[in-house]
């Protein structure tokens, strides 16, 4: 059976329309169908060994989301990192995330944020999953982000020593959910779009909130990414500047979007490696590990 066909099975055994209208009800395995094939020779595999990992199921307000987590599997508490998804959802690339802070001592947890309103992973067409993601409220997500965040606080996570990061899209609600929750001690935003047309689940972008930002953001962004001007990303910068807030940038030259997404070809091994590094210090300066 090939990966596609394997993943397929997989959908189809965890998909449950349930009377409280959770669509994503249990993570799948395997890699979002949208960016097959995947590059299996630069793809980053990091073992479970002397860690606790995997599938967790986390009540919000309207019914209970799955969520991937990863840990030391002795000690703690431990510092906490919330793990948000890029727009392809919870898949093998974010868990492996997870499981990378989990090797450094972190609690790192990646709750399936668009688990009411459609299984993103099993869809093979952009528009459809831009259809999906068009549904889904800011709001409820900073809602389901502050029930993850006291979730890991009562489950061996330490709440004084949390910390965000996300991607793509994820790195959109980076943004906002430092602007959101102050008692967070460090952010990291690997491109996250600044500026998107507002919708009524989206009515606002990171520039808007700014009075409202009291966390370090740490921006990662790349010079050639097709979706994010530089201009976008350097208008921002001298926004937070001008405000003093605590931020920085890095626009990495030549570097396309999804660089550190080491299953497709946008896979920038030097970039990502150097965005990783600055990450882990970041946190580490602000008090987030």
């Amino acid at each position: 059976m090939d990966i596609v066909q394997s993943q397929i099975k997989s959908l189809a055994a965890r998909t449950d329309f349930s009377r409280r209208g959770f669509v994503v009800t249990t993570l799948a395995s395997g890699f979002a169908l949208a960016v097959s094939p995947v590059m299996a020779q630069t793809v980053i595999t990091t073992d479970s060994n002397g860690l606790t990992a995997g599938e967790v199921k986390i009540k919000v307000a309207d019914g209970t989301i799955p969520a991937y987590r990863a840990m030391p599997a002795k000690g703690g508490p431990f510092p906490v990192v919330l793990v948000v998804q890029e727009i392809f959802g919870v898949h093998e690339h974010i868990k492996d995330v997870c499981r990378r802070l989990a090797k450094l001592g972190y609690l790192a947890v990646a709750p399936a944020l668009y688990a009411r309103e459609g299984d993103v992973i099993g869809m093979t067409d952009m528009s459809q999953i831009m259809a999906v993601v068009a549904k889904v409220p800011d709001k409820q997500v900073m809602s389901d982000l502050d029930v993850t965040a006291a979730w890991a606080g009562h489950n061996k996570g330490d709440s004084k020593r949390m910390a965000v990061t996300g991607f793509c899209w994820g790195g959109r609600i980076t943004w906002l959910y430092a602007e959101h929750n102050p008692h967070l001690k460090a952010a990291t935003a690997w491109y996250g779009p600044l500026n998107r047309p507002t919708t009524a689940m989206t009515p606002s972008n990171p520039p808007d909130g700014l009075k409202e930002l009291k966390v370090p953001v740490l921006g990662l962004y790349g010079a050639a990414d097709q979706g994010i001007p530089v201009a976008d990303v350097e208008k921002m910068r001298d926004a937070l500047k001008a405000a003093g807030k605590p931020a920085e940038f890095v626009i990495y030259p030549d570097t396309p979007h999804g660089f550190n997404a080491d299953y497709r070809p946008s896979y920038r091994a030097e970039a990502a490696k150097d965005g990783w590094k600055r990450m882990l210090a970041w946190f580490k300066q602000h008090g987030a590990a």
